[in-house]
């Protein structure tokens, strides 16, 4: 509902841009896919008389029958600001700001007092204090990036280059970049992954478009973006300089696959040994560039985007080699500048922040500071933070809501009526073998080997990706261990991953409005409960539903149930297309698919398992609300966002998840408990003929 993870890793990491792996904003595990809730969450207050649903905020004005999303978010739409550090606000982002201050009161503590040396207490003070020490960062100047520019400046030819692309995985976006995660069709085995990257801009349409006006800004921003890189790295022309790195990641976007084709779990999978990929893609060293990422051992890998490694290492190949200098050269610059003199700082807030998410002003430096941290030393911050914001009585809960979720799932599966009793046999076994996770992992991860220094913010953040590289090279040709998290405890998100088949919920989303231990069920079953719902049904998307219980990507499917599901996606799609949210940029139905499947599907089993709940008994009526009614409006008001055009033209563009009035809305409108309990009739916006409305799961 991620950063998948977004949506998927590779699109985690096209969106993070230039910034260094796995930067704050796209929380996501190195080497794991999946599906998450979405990009960031909030406490929103809950009303006496009707626990859980904040009617404050509702606009008296909005009918539901016409828009469930203005009639109980309209109130605060019309009153709330945007922080001036913000592209966008609501649910995810004021929750998260939330996290974020709790976890600030752990790291503060810890760096206001000597802890012991090499303890994670100690680690995580000095790492957070290094960062905050801004005035020991400028007095630093280029001293602590020279060696990674010397590095670079060093490189002789395109064997030293491949070598240093090599050395460089886990630290920079590269135009080639690896991951380890299971296989797909070996799902118990963890193997490399090789996925297209490189891009300053958030997705290949920002270089390709040249009809958009938006898209033609945020080129000329980013060339002004290195330009600056260029100047303050010692570029004596760092105009010229900057026109090149653009001209060549022009090349690079040009051979990129665009985001719908990258959701294609079947044309995304290709195995390969790596003589087989250096004979498919010829002109890169590609022995050296394993060998420089620790790899050279590895005996198969997959291709994600074949044909565009095959051009890509043909670009390495024949673009000057003192353009490939220039790129490696800029991005390092760019994915250190926060740690980096203000100069950098500034710069980089001016493009990625103000350019291209219309912020005002930069994060708080705690703020980034938390983000840092939870990055370097997660499931360390992470074990603190449960210890302190989160109870038994909250798991104990989340597992008796989860329980009734599945068992709701089952029972929809029996009951379809598009679907063979052979394919329905073959998707509960795959529901019978979910694993659910809930708050935080069972085993803590091992930060013992990372080295932590006080007053060295740049060699921290160096350290801390090379000590991930390593965890994850380390698991390469290794069994898959199942109990591993993809997320911390502070995260405010939640994942499916089909790899794994597991539905996991970090402890930081676990409040409101998503989860109200003082709110009634019909509440809890509409947010929670939907976003439950959301990642189990993410196993069953056009995507998930490819992979069986085991994570093995095989067709369990006959081809007559295949071809009614997909009969009902496009359906799905064709009814997101037609959504504007900016002036002539409309949701990207294929694009946004998996994710609108699993919001449809998340809700109408959450519905049933609200409905199981009841034992048959009818709900009490609060403030005047049917328990019926109350699950949607809880429903509603988990979407509540407000984003600007620069953020929200980034979303329509590299993002699965649609904005947040169409999720609300758009799911809504196919549920016939909604039309029930607010009695929809022809003329209603929200009305839909029964015969219409789109039901899957």
């Amino acid at each position: 509902m991620k950063s998948n993870k977004l949506c998927t890793l590779v699109l985690l990491l096209q969106l993070a841009g230039l910034s260094h792996a796995g930067a704050a904003g796209y929380p996501g595990p190195s080497g794991s896919t999946g599906h998450a809730l979405s990009k960031a969450s909030s406490q929103i207050g809950s009303n006496a008389a009707a626990p859980g649903l904040d009617l404050a905020h509702y606009d008296p004005q909005v009918r539901v029958q016409d828009d469930l999303f203005r009639a109980v978010n309209g109130g605060w739409l019309k009153t709330a600001q945007i922080p001036a550090s913000k592209g966008s606000h609501g649910s995810f982002e004021i929750l998260r700001d939330q996290s974020d201050a709790h976890v600030r009161a752990i790291v503060e503590k810890l760096a206001a007092q000597p802890q012991q040396a090499g303890s994670n207490e100690q680690k995580i003070g000095d790492f957070y204090a290094g960062f905050m020490d801004t005035d020991a960062i400028d007095q630093a100047g280029l001293k602590t990036l020279r060696p990674l520019l010397d590095e670079i400046a060093a490189i002789q030819d395109r064997q030293q280059l491949a070598a240093w692309l090599g050395r460089s995985q886990g630290v920079l976006n590269l135009p080639l970049n690896l991951i380890v995660a299971p296989d797909a069709k070996e799902p118990l085995l963890n193997r490399v992954r090789a996925y297209q990257g490189g891009l300053g801009l958030p997705e290949r349409d920002y270089f390709v478009n040249r009809d958009d006006k938006r898209m033609a800004k945020a080129r000329a921003d980013y060339l002004h973006y290195l330009s600056t890189l260029a100047r303050l790295t010692g570029e004596a022309k760092p105009a010229e300089a900057a026109r090149r790195v653009l001209a060549l990641e022009q090349k690079i976007a040009e051979l990129h696959w665009d985001a719908v084709a990258n959701r294609d779990v079947q044309k995304t999978y290709n195995p390969m040994t790596p003589a087989e990929l250096a004979a498919q893609a010829p002109g890169f060293d590609w022995a050296g560039f394993f060998a420089g990422a620790q790899l050279s051992k590895i005996d198969k890998l997959s291709v994600t985007q074949p044909s565009a490694a095959i051009g890509i290492a043909k670009l390495f190949e024949t673009a000057p080699l003192a353009d490939w200098k220039l790129y490696a050269k800029l991005h390092t610059g760019n994915a250190y500048a926060a740690v980096l003199p203000k100069a950098f700082r500034d710069a980089s807030f001016a493009f990625h922040g103000k350019a291209m998410t219309g912020t005002k002003t930069p994060l708080p430096r705690w703020q980034q500071g938390t983000g840092e941290v939870n990055e370097a030393l997660g499931e360390a911050v992470g074990k603190i933070y449960v210890a302190e914001h989160f109870t038994p009585a909250h798991k104990a809960r989340m597992q008796e809501l989860v329980a009734n979720l599945m068992a709701a799932f089952g029972e929809s599966i029996q009951g379809l009526s598009w679907m063979s009793p052979a394919t329905q046999k073959a998707a509960q076994e795959k529901l019978s073998k979910y694993m659910v996770k809930i708050g935080y992992p069972d085993k803590w991860r091992d930060y013992s080997a990372l080295q932590v220094r006080a007053g060295d913010a740049l060699g921290n953040r160096q350290r801390a990706s090379h000590f991930a590289w390593a965890r994850e090279v380390a698991k390469a040709g290794q069994p898959v261990d199942r109990s591993e998290w993809g997320m911390t405890p502070q995260t405010v998100n939640a994942y499916y991953d089909e790899t794994v088949n597991e539905i996991v919920f970090p402890a930081a989303i676990l409040q409101p409005p998503f989860f109200d231990m003082n709110a009634d069920d019909a509440v809890n079953y509409g947010a929670i409960g939907a976003v439950i719902g959301h990642e189990i049904s993410h196993g069953f998307d056009d995507q998930g539903a490819q992979y069986d219980g085991d994570g093995m990507l095989r067709n369990w499917w006959t081809e007559a149930d295949a071809k009614a599901f997909s009969m009902l996606g496009e359906r799905l799609a064709a009814q997101f297309d037609g959504y504007q949210a900016l002036p002539g940029k409309r949701v990207n139905g294929k694009l946004t698919l998996g994710e609108n499947i699993a919001d449809l599907s998340g809700l109408q089993i959450a519905y049933k398992a609200y409905q199981r709940s009841l034992g048959g008994k009818p709900a009490p009526v609060q403030a005047g609300y049917s328990g019926e009614q109350r699950f949607f409006l809880g429903f509603g008001q988990i979407w509540r966002e407000k984003a600007r055009e620069q953020q929200m033209l980034r979303q329509l563009t590299a993002d699965p998840h649609s904005p947040g009035e169409f999720r609300a809305n758009g799911g809504v409108v196919n549920h016939d408990a909604f039309h029930q309990a607010f009695g929809t009739k022809p003329g209603d916006k929200l009305f839909k003929a029964t015969e219409e409305r789109i039901r899957f799961w």
